[in-house]
C-alpha cells in the first residue's frame, strides 16, 4: 500500500501530518511512504531526516495525491486535491465534517473513504488515536505561555528584600483536557489557580493539580458519552456569566477552553464582564476558531478593551510544532496499525468495529455518517 504525505497549504500552519520516527514504523507494516517535498521544515524537519528512514520524497503535489492509496493530512483537503483521488482512496485527517460540507461531498462523488480524527470516538481502546486530545494538551500548554508573555506580572510568589510580591491569578474556564493542562502549566509556575467546569465531575480532577474549584450551581448539568460539557440552556449561562462576575474581578489571567463538539463556542464572558475586569488582565481565549467564549474576541488578533487583553490566536499547538506534529504523527500510526492488515500489506476494513463507526465519514460513494448524513439531507 502507498502511503501519502502532502505539506499542509494552509496559511500559517507550522504542524506536519507524520516525522520520520512515525513513518518508520509505517515502513515496518510493509507500507511504501512518500512524503511531499519541504513537508516538515517548519517543525525543524528537514527531508534529510525522512530519507535517512528510507520515506520516499516527492515534489509533484498532484502526482502524490494521485498515485497514493492512503492519504495523511492534519486539515480537510483541498477541493482541488481532492479531484487529483484515486477512487477507493483512503484519506485521514482532522475533517471538520459539521463545517466542509462541500468537501464532504466532493469525497464521497470522488469515491474516496474518509476519515475523521475529531470524530475517533473517546474510550479506552482509541486512546492512542485521539488526535484531540494530543493536540488539546499541547493548546493548553501554550495558552499558558502565551498569557505569561502579555501579562505585567510574574506567576510566582516571591519573597525578595523589596517586599513579597503575590503570585499571579489564574482562572481556567473548562477543565477538559486543554483547560487541565492549562491549571497543571499555571501552577507550575507558581501561580494560584481557579478553574470551572459545568461538569462537577471533574471536581477532583482540577483539586487533584491543586487548583480550587468554583462551585457554581446552575442546575442539572453534565456530559456526554465523548466525555465532552453539554451545552447550558440560556437560562443556565445567564446564571453562570452573573456568579462568575466575581472571579473575574480579581483574577489577572483568564483562560477559556469552552467549547461544544460540533457547534459554536458558547459565549461566556460578556462584554460587560469583560470591561468590569483590572486593567492589565490577559485574557486568552482558545474558542476563538469556534466563534470564541468571549464577546469582542477577534481570531488571530489581540483586542485590548479599556486596559483588558483579549488574544484570540488560532491553531495554538502549531505554536510547538515539533511536538504537535509527533503526536498527531503517533496517533495516525496507531490507527493504522489497528486496521493493517500484516499478511496483505494494506488497510482493512471492519465497518462493524465501533472506532470505524464513529469516524467514517464517507464509504464507496456515499455520506455514511449518521450525525454528517443529516447536515447534507438539509443542504
Amino acid at each position: 500500500m502507498k502511503i501519502g504525505i502532502p505539506s499542509e497549504t494552509r496559511p500559517g500552519e507550522t504542524r506536519a501530518a507524520m516525522i520520520p520516527e512515525a513513518a518508520a514504523k509505517l515502513l515496518e507494516l510493509g507500507a511504501e511512504v512518500t512524503i511531499e517535498q519541504g513537508l516538515g521544515h517548519a517543525s525543524g524537519l528537514p527531508d534529510e531526516v525522512f530519507s535517512q528512514v528510507g520515506v520516499s520524497l516527492e515534489s509533484d503535489r498532484q502526482k502524490l495525491i494521485s498515485q497514493s492509496n492512503l492519504l495523511l493530512h492534519l486539515h480537510p483537503p483541498e477541493q482541488e486535491d481532492i479531484t487529483h483521488m484515486q477512487p477507493g482512496c483512503i484519506h485521514i485527517s482532522f475533517l471538520n465534517p459539521f463545517e466542509k460540507s462541500s468537501q464532504i461531498s466532493t469525497l464521497a462523488k470522488q469515491h474516496v473513504d474518509a476519515i475523521s480524527m475529531e470524530m475517533i470516538p473517546r474510550i479506552t481502546r482509541a486512546q492512542r488515536m485521539d488526535a484531540l486530545t494530543s493536540q488539546a494538551n499541547l493548546a493548553g500548554y501554550v495558552a499558558v505561555q502565551i498569557a505569561a508573555n502579555h501579562t505585567t506580572k510574574v506567576f510566582p510568589m516571591m519573597m525578595t528584600a523589596a517586599g513579597t510580591i503575590q503570585p499571579c491569578r489564574v482562572l481556567v474556564i473548562g477543565a477538559g483536557v486543554a483547560g487541565l493542562q492549562a491549571i497543571a502549566t499555571a501552577k507550575r509556575l507558581g501561580a494560584q489557580v481557579t478553574a470551572y467546569d459545568t461538569r462537577p465531575i471533574v471536581r477532583e480532577q482540577v483539586e487533584s493539580l491543586g487548583a480550587r474549584f468554583a462551585q457554581i450551581d446552575v442546575g442539572e448539568t453534565g456530559q456526554t458519552e465523548q466525555g465532552y460539557a453539554k451545552a447550558l440552556s440560556e437560562e443556565q449561562l445567564a446564571k453562570q456569566c452573573e456568579a462568575m462576575r466575581r472571579y473575574y474581578r480579581n483574577t489577572d489571567i483568564v483562560i477559556t477552553t469552552a467549547q461544544v463538539f460540533g457547534k459554536p463556542a458558547p459565549r461566556i464572558v460578556t462584554r460587560d464582564m469583560v470591561e468590569a475586569m483590572s486593567p492589565g488582565t490577559v485574557v486568552v481565549d482558545l474558542a476563538a476558531e469556534t466563534g470564541g467564549n468571549v464577546e469582542g474576541v477577534k481570531l488571530d488578533e489581540i483586542v485590548e478593551i479599556k486596559g483588558v487583553k483579549l488574544i484570540g490566536y488560532s491553531k495554538l499547538p502549531g505554536r510547538v510544532p515539533f511536538h504537535a506534529s509527533q503526536m498527531y504523527a503517533s496517533n495516525l500510526v496507531h490507527l493504522i496499525t489497528e486496521f493493517w492488515d500484516r499478511e496483505s500489506k494494506t488497510w482493512k476494513w471492519d465497518l462493524e468495529d465501533e472506532i470505524i463507526k464513529a469516524c467514517l465519514v464517507t464509504y464507496r460513494g456515499r455520506v455514511v455518517h449518521p450525525q454528517i448524513q443529516l447536515i447534507h439531507a438539509t443542504d
